[in-house]
């Protein structure tokens, strides 16, 4: 009785921990690569250098 007790609790407390622990959310203006635009190179014909 007590072991099950135990292992109930102990999966309570595994669900609390992914329910809190959760994914973070960030704000997507923070990131510092820019997605929404074209890189440099990729612009230019295969070939031509840099």
């Amino acid at each position: 009785m007590i072991n099950r007790l135990r292992h109930i609790g102990a999966a309570i407390l595994l669900a609390a921990a992914f329910i809190l622990g959760g994914c973070a959310t960030h704000d997507p203006d923070d990131s510092s690569i820019p997605w929404n635009r074209p890189a440099q190179w990729e612009d230019r014909p295969p070939g031509m250098g840099f």
